[in-house]
């Protein structure tokens, strides 16, 4: 029993030491303050669900926009492919080579007129000085005929779009030859 009444004891003094005595304006002004912190809370959560509501629908927007972000050049295209159509029913008709050119001709510069209009621009290449970021060198030529690092031959056009470059031009480029090379290289050791 007097084990008991120890841990008894014990348990009142550890309840005294975790009790705190408030006045009557103390506990109402938690109170308050704790009905405040409920009412930001909600707000929070409330916050919380309309932004991710706002996420969730622009990501809706975003994915729309991509599938139709297109459809305007689609549109404008299909009337150069009206065109095309057109080339083939008149050269079945007539069999006139030169009129079929002449049509794919007239095609072909009114398709890049559009593209260029919508950004497409050529990378110029034959003739310019190499430049990495333009053009892809796809082989060397040894030539006196052309400086060293020009563009000699141009295989593949290169395009930019709207400044960007959206493929390079493979070229052929002006190496010197190697009697030449040995030269300046001697003459450079001799100074």
């Amino acid at each position: 029993m007097a084990e008991h009444k120890h841990d008894h004891e014990q348990e009142s003094k550890e309840t005294k030491k975790n009790k705190i005595l408030l006045t009557a304006e103390e506990f109402k002004a938690l109170e308050d303050k704790a009905k405040k912190f409920d009412e930001y809370f909600d707000r929070l959560l409330r916050l919380q669900a309309d932004f991710d509501n706002y996420k969730k629908r622009l990501e809706k927007e975003r994915i729309e926009f991509i599938k139709f972000a297109n459809e305007e050049i689609i549109s404008e295209i299909l009337q150069i492919l009206d065109d095309f159509e057109r080339a083939v029913e008149a050269g079945k008709i007539k069999h006139d080579f030169e009129v079929l050119y002449k049509g794919i001709e007239m095609i072909y510069k009114d398709f890049k007129e559009f593209l260029k209009q919508k950004g497409l621009k050529e990378i110029e290449a034959e003739g310019k000085l190499f430049n990495p970021n333009e053009h892809e060198a796809m082989m060397q030529e040894e030539t006196d005929k052309h400086p060293e690092d020009y563009v000699v031959e141009e295989f593949q056009k290169g395009y930019t779009f709207n400044g960007r470059v959206i493929r390079p031009s493979k070229v052929k480029v002006a190496k010197r030859p190697k009697e030449a090379q040995s030269e300046v290289e001697g003459k450079a050791n001799k100074e």
